[in-house]
This record gives structure tokens, sequence and C-alpha cells, in this order.
């Protein structure tokens, strides 16, 4: 399967001196495209370790408060995304959201899983764009293709009409075919004001809460220096 896209450049998002955790090594070597290829054409950050086994050098599940190691684990082997199931990781800005969501996506990608990543802003920016240029419909399709959709960063702005159609459309064309991986600042509870539309917000978030795992993280930025350590 094609990787699709790619995952961002995430050194502002982890700080370093910590022990790692593992996810579940894959029995097999992914089929099709070789490894390095995929990695190269989701461009995980390489941070993320090649060899598949410690997906994150430079963090502890301590420093998380809210994230399970058990479901964390249960996670990395992508079963979630062969059933069509969601991720929805939120909690405060710094805590390590984008990594660990870009961390599920490089172990889907050893899972020989394709993977999209988009950054929520720039996502809807790309759409406005393509509403006046006739590209609408196939950057609609173009999310519609990967098995896993990684949405971060989605809020905390109230979104415009055409925002929450745009959003309908994604979750409509996926639902029962493709997972979505969420990361957010606001809440779950909060997500209705967010979408700003009450029948909207309905039909949008019945597709994506109820077949979703939910991860709540809480604790300090993981940019924070950690004690006796100088900013360079």
């Amino acid at each position: 399967m094609l990787v699709e896209k790619c995952a961002p450049n995430l050194s502002d998002h982890i700080h370093v001196n910590h022990s790692p955790p593992v996810l579940p090594r894959e029995p097999q070597r992914p089929k099709g495209r070789t490894l390095t290829q995929h990695q190269r054409g989701s461009e995980l950050d390489a941070k993320i370790s090649p060899q598949g086994v410690t997906i994150a050098r430079d963090f502890t599940y301590r420093a998380l408060r809210g994230l399970d190691r058990a479901l964390f684990l249960k996670l990395g082997t992508c079963q979630w995304i062969r059933d069509h199931r969601h991720v929805i990781l939120c909690g405060p800005t710094g805590i390590g959201k984008s990594w660990l969501a870009c961390a599920l996506g490089h172990k889907a990608c050893r899972e020989d899983i394709s993977v999209l990543y988009q950054r929520v802003p720039r996502l809807f920016a790309a759409l406005d764009l393509a509403r006046g240029d006739g590209r609408y419909a196939k950057l609609l399709a173009s999310l519609a293709r990967p098995d896993l959709l990684i949405l971060d960063d989605w809020g905390p702005q109230v979104m415009s009409a055409d925002h929450r159609r745009d959003l309908m459309e994604i979750v409509e064309d996926r639902y029962g075919r493709g997972s979505l991986l969420i990361t957010s600042q606001v809440p779950v509870n909060r997500w209705h004001e967010i979408v700003g539309d009450p029948t909207l917000a309905d039909a949008i978030l019945d597709r994506i809460v109820h077949a979703a795992y939910r991860i709540d993280l809480d604790g300090e930025s993981m940019r924070k220096p950690q004690a006796g350590e100088e900013l360079t």
C-alpha cells in the first residue's frame, strides 16, 4: 500500500533525557514496498526508531499522566486500524500528542498500512483554496484514500460553516472504511462547541466518538527544561 503522506518535524514536541517505551514488534516485514520506502514516503520524524521496537527514545509513560501503557501497546498492534476504529488524543499544548500520534503512524507504516498526516489548520486552508480552483473533489478523495488519516491539532477555534461541511465530508467518506487519529487541546465534551452547529456536530461526532479509543493526557509541557538542564 502507498503511504500517502507525512508526519511533521517533531523536534518541538518532545523533551530529551527520558527512557523509551516499546511497541510490539510486528511478526514480519511489510509486503510490497520496503520499510525504507514507507518511512521516506511518510516522512516520519527521525526520532522514531527505524527498528520499530523502541518508538520513543526520549519519552516516559510517567511523564504523561493519563497514558495507559497497556492501551498504548494495544494500539501499537494496529488492529484498531484494521477494524476501522479511531483514536482521540486530548491534552494541553506541549504534552506530546503530536509525537504519540506520529509514533502510531510510524508503526502503521511498518504494518504496511497507508497513512496520511495533516495539521488541521493547514488542511482547512488547503480546502479553502481547492474550493476556488476546482481541486476540491480531488483533495477530498485523497483524504479518503489512506487507511489511517491523522488530523493533528483540531480546535480550539469555532469552525466556520465551510469547515463544518468539510469535516462532515471527510468523516462520512471514511465512515466504516478508514480510521482517524485526532489530536486536540480541547476535551471531547467541548467538541460540540467547536463544531458550532448542533445538528452537524451530532452527525460528525456520532461517527467518531462512539468508535474511538480515547486518551486524555495531563502533565507539564515536554518542552519545559528538566531540573538541572540549561537552554542552549
